[in-house]
């Protein structure tokens, strides 16, 4: 009589770990559904509600070239005219700080890290509120934007390496961006006080609040392009990312030329902040907390992390965008309601390293 077979299964950590990865390579590939939902949803709330099937039905009259008349022409004047370009810029702001927060906190390797920690929010908001002080465009503001971004990381880097010493660059990264952070908040309220408070003033202050409440189709324009010239680069050096997170030496022993990257990388996360500031104004905490989410749920790995951190972030903004817009009948800015949600949730972040530390 022969023995019965006996199958043996293997458990242990590894197979833990590829039930993980599984899961993980599942949630990711149902990401992208995120931002449509969340497009098709925003299509369709607001003052003036537009049924789903009514935008369609409104779409293939405008393809087929059919006269619109009545409700179809008060609505298209609402969709194509103000909540299409609203929403297009929510999903594009979104995507651009996410990015921008992930990329900084591979390349500083600190999970803390954020362009708002870092400093690079408030030289942007600093160079938009000179630009707009002296009535520069929307290009103006863009660039002026981008130099003082790039100029409050580059001085906090610079002052972290200064002072810093082995084993302490994390805690002194975090203070010294604080540092650099107020000092342009200080820069943005000398030019508020300059500012012709009949003019101007109402206008920048209003502007670092946050929101898309005047976006039109130029400013999705000339916020489109600075958003794929410095996502592409990004996206292209996913795997140099994932070297820096390991350190300098591990980076050169895998051919990675350091130094060249890292300036790339600041360069292109701080132009993705930059550009979007200067559209949308002030929203912070969207670069810290989004990166988080999503490396919670597809991992720490960049290839994918990137990726999932842009379909999240502007499906994420996408919908507080909406609540600041339908909550309340006077328009929410968006930079209060992201401030809501982002300072609580730094808060966890610092008891939950406090609590794995003891």
């Amino acid at each position: 009589m022969n023995a019965p077979s006996v199958r043996l299964v293997k458990i242990g950590p590894r197979a833990g770990r590829v039930s993980v990865s599984q899961k993980r390579v599942k949630i990711a590939a149902v990401l992208p559904i995120l931002p449509i939902a969340a497009f098709l949803f925003s299509l369709t709330v607001g003052r003036y509600g537009i049924p789903l099937p009514e935008f369609f039905r409104l779409l293939r009259m405008r393809a087929l070239g059919i006269a619109l008349e009545g409700n179809f022409s008060t609505m298209a004047t609402v969709l194509f005219g103000v909540r299409l370009p609203r929403i297009l810029s929510a999903l594009l702001v979104g995507a651009a700080l996410s990015a921008s927060g992930a990329t900084y906190q591979g390349i500083f390797k600190n999970p803390m890290v954020s362009p708002d920690i870092l400093g690079a929010s408030a030289g942007a908001g600093f160079g938009a509120a000179l630009a707009i002080l002296n009535s520069f465009g929307i290009p103006g503001i863009e660039l002026s934007s981008f130099l003082g971004g790039i100029t409050a990381v580059l001085m906090t880097s610079l002052f972290t390496r200064a002072v810093g010493r082995h084993g302490e660059t994390v805690l002194l990264l975090i203070l010294t961006g604080m540092v650099v952070q107020n000092l342009f908040s200080a820069f943005t309220s000398i030019t508020k006080y300059v500012a012709d408070p009949n003019d101007k003033l109402p206008e920048i202050t209003f502007w670092l609040m946050g929101g898309l409440s005047s976006i039109t189709w130029r400013e999705v324009w000339m916020l489109l392009i600075p958003c794929a010239a410095g996502m592409i680069p990004l996206f292209l050096s996913r795997w140099q990312i994932n070297a820096l997170t390991f350190g300098d030496e591990e980076a050169q022993s895998l051919g990675v030329d350091t130094r060249k990257i890292r300036i790339l990388l600041i360069f292109s996360s701080t132009l993705l902040t930059s550009a979007s500031i200067a559209v949308s104004g002030m929203i912070g905490w969207v670069g810290l907390i989004i990166p988080h989410l999503t490396r919670l749920v597809v991992g720490p790995n960049y290839k994918t992390l990137l990726p999932a951190s842009v379909l999240i972030g502007s499906a994420f903004l996408l919908l507080v965008d909406n609540a600041a817009r339908c909550i309340f009948p006077t328009e929410i800015p968006l930079g209060i309601l992201t401030s809501i949600i982002g300072a609580p949730f730094f808060l966890y972040l610092l008891l939950k390293r406090r609590g794995a530390a003891e």
